[in-house]
């Protein structure tokens, strides 16, 4: 597309009770839950107290006793009547706009909720090992002040280790690292059969290990992790470039040429000269189609900015006062290109306060000074309090009247996905975050195009290639403007185009794939070979039965128990080296 195009015209929509339920929202929010957020806030911090206390040894012990726990509760299991194994986690607790409808249906529950330690910190090994539902804000806490630091941090406080690896993430530096996943180097999962593996790139359970990115626990449950560590440093110095243009194309070019190299050129960290010269952190946040404000950050010392006299630039945006990150970097548009100084740690979060811009749909005075002050010590309501507390109305007016999708699309689409996004749903802010999609001896669920190393594309290696997460957060325009939108729709024209164009939906979205367009998106092959050689098939669900969209039926669990997936594959045998 070379055009700017234009949304579509949509006829008005006539409100209905739902409306007004969704409008004055606000009201149980301040009541209901702030209050029972800061509860919950304040016991997990009792929580991580007391964790703190007990050495890494007292931790792997008891995680040990917990594993015990898990084989007996699975060996209790009578597979002729129990449903397939799922954990006991409550639907809402999950960070994401999917209704987690297979909890609905016969199913059998493993609890799963001890495992929430950070079971060690390996210094010479740059290694955190981890249990599952050890979220980003106890790591930054922990790590931060060692000037260590996940090499790739999702900036949300609650997202937890095991929904990064068994869903998906990213953030500023995954154009160095890749996504979560990338940064894993072991994983300690509990098969049907009870057994306990640990499975790395180079052992026995090499496809075990390629596999489970993605899988959403479908292959076992997940109940450690070792990731990658980096050094960090105390600031984040953070460049903010705003971005002109007739039309978002240009927006585009500017994102583009913010960070992405010549083909071939390697942002590898591990070499020191060319790390000299690799932009640390990258976004883009796009406010309407003709104005964006790119952002590059690298870290800084402490000694650094008080010896230059920076101290005047520092910005300590994780203070409660403190405008939401987005408009700040909003003003860009206005001040033109500058440089702040910001603590590492409030960098990495910079989001959670107003969770993107999700916030201000919810709590629409929430950003005002005088909410600020007086309230914002109280923020973020709890995602799981705040979909808790939505009636079944409320969460299918969601589903329809609203877009959270992240979409990850290869660098030179991002105009297309840019103009086709404008045309059809119309939300702003757009979140853009490059990150590397590598090529793996085996096929994995999410894999670059095919023979891409050939184009010689920016921002391409030989062994990675480029691509970008669209993050769509918000009201669409016809709905703010209230006209009528169908979302299921417009959810179903976006996955056809991300198939078409070689992209992919994060899982914790909304779907609307049938069972043959989800493994024309994914690759399955690796996938199901691993679900039948380790017993998965009439013990744990198959992702797309576990991603589908409505409450499953009796028939429809029994079928999940004895069927094998009907890919879109005839052959399943060999690993697949491309």
């Amino acid at each position: 597309m070379s055009v700017a195009v234009t949304p579509l015209v949509r006829p008005k929509r006539k409100k209905v009770w739902v409306d007004y339920l969704v409008q004055f929202r606000w009201i149980l929010i301040i009541f209901l839950v702030l209050p029972m957020s800061l509860t919950l806030y304040f016991l997990d911090y009792l929580c991580e107290v007391k964790s703190h206390h007990k050495s890494y040894k007292q931790r792997q012990i008891k995680h040990d006793e917990n594993i015990i726990k898990v084989i007996k509760r699975l060996k209790k299991r009578n597979p002729s009547k129990d449903g397939l194994i799922c954990t006991a986690r409550n639907p809402w607790v999950t960070v994401g706009m999917r209704n987690v409808d297979y909890k609905r249906a016969r199913h059998f529950e493993v609890d799963l909720s001890s495992f929430s330690n950070i079971l060690e910190i390996d210094q010479e090994r740059m290694i955190i090992k981890c249990e599952p539902l050890v979220n980003m804000g106890q790591i930054t806490k922990a790590t931060v002040p060692m000037n260590l630091a996940l090499a790739v941090v999702p900036e949300l406080d609650d997202l937890t280790v095991g929904g990064l690896i068994n869903g998906s993430g990213l953030e500023g530096s995954s154009h160095i690292y890749g996504l979560f996943a990338d940064i894993v180097v072991a994983y300690e999962i509990i098969l049907a059969d009870g057994r306990v593996v640990r499975a790395t790139k180079d052992s026995e359970y090499s496809d075990l290990f390629y596999a489970i990115p993605w899988s959403q626990g479908t292959l076992g449950l997940l109940t450690c992790a070792e990731i990658k560590l980096v050094h960090i440093k105390e600031f984040v110095k953070l460049n903010y470039k705003p971005v002109k243009g007739d039309n978002l194309k240009d927006l585009t070019k500017g994102y583009i040429d913010s960070f992405a190299r010549e083909f071939g050129d390697d942002n590898n960290d591990d070499d020191d000269d060319d790390e000299q010269n690799v932009v640390e952190f990258v976004e883009t946040l796009v406010y309407n189609p003709h104005e964006a404000v790119c952002m590059t950050g690298n870290f800084t010392s402490r000694e650094e900015v008080m010896s230059n006299d920076n101290s005047m630039k520092v910005n300590r945006i994780g203070w409660w006062f403190k405008p939401w990150f987005y408009q700040h970097a909003q003003t860009a548009l206005m001040r033109g290109e500058f440089v702040e100084y910001i603590p590492t740690r409030e960098y990495y979060h910079r989001h959670t306060r107003s969770y993107f811009w999700e916030v201000k749909l919810l709590l629409p005075f929430a950003d005002q000074w005088w909410f600020r002050f007086l309230l914002g010590w109280m923020m973020p309501p709890k995602i799981s309090l705040l979909k808790a507390t939505q009636f079944e109305a409320v969460r299918n007016y969601y589903h329809d009247m609203h877009v959270l999708q992240d979409l990850l699309v290869p660098l030179h689409k991002v105009s297309d996905a840019l103009e086709w996004a404008h045309q059809e749903m119309e939300v702003y802010p757009i979140w853009l975050c490059p990150h590397r999609l590598y090529k793996h001896p085996y096929k994995t669920m999410v894999y670059p195009e095919p023979g891409f190393e050939q184009e010689r594309r920016r921002g391409d290696t030989a062994y990675a290639q480029m691509y970008t997460d669209i993050g769509l957060y918000y009201a669409p325009g016809p709905v703010l403007r209230g006209e009528a939108f169908d979302g299921s729709r417009a959810v179903s024209q976006m996955e056809h185009w991300l198939i078409e164009n070689h992209g992919f939906e994060t899982q914790y979205a909304v779907s609307e794939l049938s069972e043959k367009d989800f493994w024309r998106m994914f690759d399955g092959k690796l996938y199901e070979k691993c679900r039948r050689k380790y017993g998965c098939v009439g013990n744990f669900m198959s992702v797309y039965y576990k991603s589908k969209k409505g409450r499953k039926t009796e028939e429809e669990v029994q079928e999940a128990e004895n069927a094998y997936l009907e890919t879109a594959y005839a052959e399943l045998d060999q690993p697949t080296d491309y």
